[in-house]
């Protein structure tokens, strides 16, 4: 029975994890390896059953996107005995939940990791009991000497609500020279490879499905720290991601998940005295967003936006018990790494365009 379960949520990536999951398997001899298919119709489930015997399976019947697929599939991981495996082999089972010591890793199916990748994530962890979540470094497979959009060296939010990275503010991807090699308090661990304690991740009510995907991890870290656990990156654990695999940059589908969830993330998580104003500045930085899609053409963003902000005020009572139960909860006043200034203004008035630049 091993202490990290590596979850990997699946959807008609057969590919994916043709070319990936040897790796994770071969490279994390103190995890479990399972993989939740969210109702794949390719022949994903064909090619673990023939050549990853010792993946386990969690099959859903139907794609409930990242947010709500991971979380049922982690609480059939939570109620499940360990299963025969096709080889009459039982499969060991990660410790439950309320135990102490044991992890979930979330790992996107489109990533690849080298050997003894865990081990420092694993040993700080273990070290710091204070501590939820974290993530390793995160570079690009297709380019490993540049940081990777989705996580980089770890995430905060600016004043607005705009997320940014060591290594990634907006479109500026740094390369990689050791600049954020330091273990680091972040607000939020990328959701591509998020190592989190399995007891933290249940007492704080896991991944929020109705996100469906984006910024999901980001709510979620961000109730963690506002409840006084801290979330790192460990940049001497390092993971290679391909990205873009589900969703590439500029898709309608995903402007629209991007600026809806962002509301939403704001509306359960910042505090009383600021969410308002935020509001309101944020409905005219939207606006012009919107304009600016329009000026380059991509009219089926534009339209994703004004959409996205309609389902939030449609969706904002679905959320108000959250809000109140965050805020209730609540033991820090404000989040020490969501910054106090505006990225838009920083970036673009002022050209700060690494992290380095901003104002700490």
């Amino acid at each position: 029975m091993k202490r990290i379960a590596i979850v990997i949520l699946n959807w008609n990536g057969a590919d994916m994890m043709r070319r990936f999951l040897p790796s994770v398997v071969a490279n994390s001899p103190e995890a479990d390896v399972i993989v939740i298919d969210n109702g794949s119709t390719d022949a994903s489930l064909q090619y673990l059953r023939d050549e990853m015997p010792q993946v386990r399976i969690i099959a859903l019947d139907s794609n409930y996107g990242f947010a709500e697929g991971y979380h049922r599939g982690l609480k059939m991981l939570e109620e499940d005995p360990p299963q025969p495996s096709l080889e009459g082999r039982e499969h060991s089972s990660p410790l439950r939940g309320g135990q102490e010591g044991s992890y979930y890793l979330l790992l996107n199916s489109d990533v690849e990791v080298h050997e003894g990748w865990l081990q420092p994530m694993l040993s700080y962890m273990d070290a710091h009991p204070e501590v939820a979540a974290c993530q390793p470094k995160l570079l690009c497979q297709w380019a490993p000497d540049m940081f990777e959009y989705a996580g980089a060296s770890g995430g905060y939010i600016d004043a607005l609500g705009y997320p940014y990275c060591r290594g990634r503010v907006f479109g500026t991807v740094e390369k990689d020279e050791g600049q954020y090699d330091d273990i680091a308090p972040v607000l939020w661990a990328t959701g591509a490879a998020l190592l989190i304690r399995s007891r933290d991740y249940w007492d704080v009510g896991g991944l929020d499905g109705r996100f469906f995907a984006h910024q999901e991890e980001i709510d979620l870290c961000w109730r963690l720290r506002s409840r006084g656990r801290g979330v790192v990156c460990v940049p001497q654990s390092v993971a290679y991601h391909l990205g873009g695999g589900t969703l590439p940059q500029g898709n309608p589908k995903k402007d629209y998940l991007n600026f809806r969830n962002n509301l939403l993330l704001l509306y359960k998580n910042l505090p009383a005295g600021r969410l308002w104003k935020v509001m309101f500045l944020r409905f005219w930085l939207d606006a012009l967003a919107s304009v600016r899609f329009i000026l380059r053409g991509q009219y089926r963003s534009f339209l994703a936006v004004w959409r996205a902000r309609f389902d939030f005020w449609c969706l904002l009572p679905q959320f108000r018990k959250d809000r109140k139960e965050n805020l209730r909860q609540a033991k820090l006043k404000s989040v020490p790494e969501q910054s106090s200034f505006s990225l838009l203004w920083q970036y673009h008035v002022k050209g700060r365009k690494t992290w380095k630049t901003l104002p700490k």
